[in-house]
Order: structure tokens, then C-alpha cells, then sequence
């Protein structure tokens, strides 16, 4: 992975100096490894939490999803982190996205972060038309949540790994 000089607060408007914590496991498959990252807005002292994945499974392929979504939720609160009823929800809604777009490897959840009154989940999928279905399928029996969608191609994966250079481990 080549990597520019682009500095993170670019890639996320709001983040500086992520530092990680790696949550792999002792497998010896070759799996997707998820790791954990923290970033702090030295203004406010306030955290955003990065959710990534690390390491793909050997047999992974990113050329088959050059579609990049991403899914934005504002919330409001204090802390830049959301209460607990709201975490709980997202937790709910991520889990039946889940369950939906990343059913035969569809798309691919591979960034989520979490702070300063927003939570953001990064997908790379093959159809952006699909994804879409998929999504309103998944989410219909769930109360309306307050979501933007924004689509663009990224078939080279250029915000992800720029994500992943300044990522200090």
C-alpha cells in the first residue's frame, strides 16, 4: 500500500494522532482480523472510536466490491459519544445490516467509527442498486433510523487505505 501525505483530520474532519490496539485472535486460519483504533480532537479532549479491519482472510478480493458506501448517523450528546439507548440501537441496526449485505460476501463492512455526535460504517460492495435493496429489506421491521447514504465508486480502495496509513500501530 503506497501512502500519501494526506493527514487524517482530510479523510475523517476530525480526527489526529490514532494510536491502535489490535483485537486479533490466535487463529491459525487465515481470517478477516478486525482491529481497534482511538483518536483524540485535541480541542475538546473528546475520543473517536475506529472499528477496522486489520488484515483480510488470504482468499479476499477487492475487486469485486468497488462500490465505497457510507453510512452516517448524527445523534446528540455531551460527550461526542451516543447515549446508550442510541449505541444500542445502532448495535441493532449494524446487526441486521449485517445479516443482509454481507451475505455471500456482498459487501464488505470494513470501517466503522464512533464520536463527536457520529457514527459513521464503511462498506465496499459489488452493486450500489443492491446494496440499497438489501438495506431497505434488512431494516424494514426496525424503526426508522436518522440515516444519510453516501455512494461513490472506489474501486482502488483509495479512502480505506488512506485510513490505514495514518494509522499508528
Amino acid at each position: 500500500m503506497r501512502c500519501t501525505l494526506l493527514s487524517l483530520a482530510t479523510l475523517t474532519n476530525r480526527a489526529i494522532g490514532i494510536v491502535i490496539a489490535d483485537n486479533a485472535k490466535d487463529n491459525k486460519m487465515a481470517a478477516t482480523v478486525w482491529a481497534t483504533a482511538i483518536s483524540k480532537n485535541q480541542s475538546n479532549g473528546r475520543a473517536i472510536i475506529f472499528r477496522f479491519i486489520k488484515e483480510f482472510g488470504e482468499n479476499f478480493d477487492r475487486i469485486t466490491t468497488p462500490i465505497r458506501i457510507i453510512i452516517a448517523w448524527s445523534y446528540d450528546s455531551e460527550t461526542g459519544m451516543p447515549p446508550t439507548d442510541v449505541r444500542e440501537w445502532m448495535d441493532s441496526t449494524e446487526d441486521a445490516l449485517k445479516l443482509a449485505v454481507e451475505k455471500e460476501h456482498f459487501a464488505n463492512l470494513v470501517l466503522v467509527s464512533t464520536g463527536e455526535n457520529l457514527r459513521e460504517w464503511t462498506y465496499y460492495t459489488r452493486s450500489e442498486s443492491e446494496f440499497m435493496d438489501r438495506l431497505n429489506v434488512a431494516l424494514a421491521s426496525h424503526p426508522v433510523a436518522p440515516i444519510s447514504i453516501h455512494i461513490s465508486e472506489d474501486s482502488q480502495w483509495t479512502m480505506y487505505d488512506e485510513f490505514r496509513c495514518h494509522v499508528r500501530e
